[in-house]
């Protein structure tokens, strides 16, 4: 019987995955003061690269320091550093899989900035409840090719550094994603207004990329199927889209949706929720009707009956694992094989009341409360795996929230000067 989850996939560019598993990107929150990778990432993408998967994408590394996801972000913007940026390539690539550098600007979503801006394609203010609101600021043209210039700079630098491919983010409502959208992105000069000019800047970033790394080096992007909202980026926007990059010769294509103001993901971690695999499989799907690159979905897949007939009849190529991996590290390992024929989702354990943490939220506050618990369950997962005290599936989501916000409080008031 032929198993597909075992079977090597060659890329366009010539490179080849040994199976067709991959750890998903994850935002890390692991970097120093400075920003620059260190033991800490260097044990965590040790551990990662023994766990089996052909593929590891890393968490957001920024092109530029004064704007970050969170504080703990890699960054690469002339802050050095360069040799532990090898080591965290040579310790993600030790197993002889691939390790691409996902690389990111968070825009708008920022939660930390240098300059007390965020840019943005236009002045249009996140709506997320219990986040503090502010007005990003919109960014001219110069600064847009600046932009496009550093995530060629930072491509080849992970090329010079031994990571085996990049992916670039253009999804989740970071900043590449928000030019595409209708809703972030109302401008009327060339990279606004249309389709094309709204898919401009992500264009133009992949082809500034792939001149930076050449023919031969894996260039990927990771795309929402759609933004889930009204007036915002489309499925059917999205498939002209793919159809476009297609033109432009990348490597594989991850699938993705949702933003910070939508999160369709998430709702399946609550335990009253139905879960289903493969929260983006149908929209993928379509998407591999017009797709000329391989495809890799990411987000739900927990069995592996599901994975099968995803490569089976979903046309997707690579199987993306995130939540899993944060505390199952070898689980890609177990799964090919055949170890076991399930991914464990421990979201079952994660429920909390969010007013134990906001007494007097509102419903939409606590909603995002809730949420954002969950999530940082797994962040915490990550930082012990990076301490290397190992993951602590018996954690509770309240204690996690705690270490987390005490952590990142920590490394905020920490952060060196520019």
């Amino acid at each position: 019987m032929t198993d597909l989850l075992s079977q090597p996939l060659k890329l366009p560019c010539g490179a080849t995955l040994s199976n067709r598993l991959a750890k998903a990107p994850l935002t890390e929150g692991l970097a120093d003061e400075h920003n620059r990778a260190n033991e800490k990432l260097v044990r965590l993408y040790e551990r990662w690269s023994e766990g089996g998967a052909g593929l590891l994408v890393s968490g957001n590394v920024h092109i530029d320091r004064r704007y970050l996801e969170r504080p703990g972000n890699v960054a690469i913007d002339n802050n050095g550093g360069l040799e532990w940026i090898r080591a965290y390539a040579k310790a993600g690539t030790r197993e002889g899989n691939h390790f691409w550098m996902q690389i990111n600007h968070p825009g708008r979503q920022g939660a930390v900035t240098r300059d007390g801006t965020f840019p943005a394609p236009s002045a249009i203010s996140l709506n997320v409840p219990g986040r503090p609101e502010f007005v990003p600021r919109v960014m001219p043209e110069e600064e847009i090719l600046e932009v496009i210039r550093r995530f060629a700079f930072v491509a080849t630098t992970a090329r010079e550094s031994g990571f085996t491919g990049v992916q670039v983010h253009s999804a989740h409502g970071y900043l590449l994603s928000s030019f595409l959208s209708g809703l972030s992105n109302t401008r009327t000069d060339a990279w606004g207004g249309s389709l094309r000019n709204r898919a401009r800047a992500l264009l133009e970033t992949v082809r500034a990329v792939r001149k930076a790394v050449g023919p031969d080096f894996p260039v990927s992007v990771k795309l929402n199927s759609s933004d889930f909202q009204k007036g915002g980026f489309t499925n059917e926007e999205c498939l002209e889209v793919v159809r476009w990059l297609g033109e432009e010769k990348i490597d594989l294509l991850e699938i993705t949706g949702g933003n910070y103001e939508q999160l369709p993901w998430l709702e399946d971690v609550k335990p009253s929720t139905q879960r289903r695999e493969g929260y983006f499989l149908d929209y993928a799907k379509q998407i591999g009707t017009v797709a000329t690159m391989p495809l890799m979905i990411t987000g739900g897949m927990r069995t592996r009956a599901g994975m099968e007939e995803a490569l089976r009849s979903g046309g997707m190529d690579v199987i993306g694992l995130g939540r899993p991996m944060c505390v199952d590290t070898d689980l890609c390992k177990r799964l090919l094989a055949r170890e076991t024929d399930e991914a464990v989702s421990y979201e079952s354990a994660l429920p909390v009341d969010p007013r134990e943490i906001a007494a007097g939220a509102t419903d939409a506050e606590a909603k995002a409360l809730e949420m954002w618990t969950n999530l940082v369950w797994f962040f915490v997962q990550i930082w012990r795996i990076g301490e290397g005290q190992g993951p602590k599936a018996d954690m509770t989501a309240l204690e996690a929230y705690r270490i987390y916000r005490d952590t990142e409080d920590r490394q905020t008031a920490a952060l060196a000067p520019l």
